[in-house]
């Protein structure tokens, strides 16, 4: 079971970029997924969550420039950012509660994390 971000890269201010979180392996149902970003010498901070049901919650700084959506039927998160910024540059890390069965078929509750995409706003 693996988380697998992308769509990071180089844009510049005001420009626009989509992040996407795949979920693979043998899961059974994966709950909230989330977005998280960190820079050097801080702490992860929260940009955006989704629930299975598609409730969303956003941080004050990405509200009305970033959507956080799922396709369910492809295990899969993505996150629509516009207007980016300088400060958004960050590595992006995709997190899901995920619900699925081990190698030797015991069930399995576990907070997954993708690998991080870096993002970079430069000017």
């Amino acid at each position: 079971v693996q988380l697998q971000a992308s769509g990071g890269g180089l844009v510049q201010p005001g420009g626009y970029l989509r992040l996407s979180c795949r979920a693979s392996g043998n899961i059974a149902s994966i709950n909230t997924m989330a977005w998280y970003r960190q820079t050097p010498g801080k702490q992860r901070e929260s940009v955006a969550s989704i629930t299975n049901t598609g409730t969303t919650n956003y941080a004050d700084s990405v509200k009305g420039r970033f959507t956080i959506s799922r396709d369910n039927t492809k295990s899969t998160m993505y996150l629509q950012m516009i207007s980016l910024r300088p400060e958004d540059t960050a590595v992006y890390y995709c997190s899901a509660n995920l619900f699925y069965y081990s190698s030797d078929d015991s069930p399995v509750v576990e907070r997954a994390w993708g690998q991080g995409t870096l993002v970079t706003v430069f000017s």
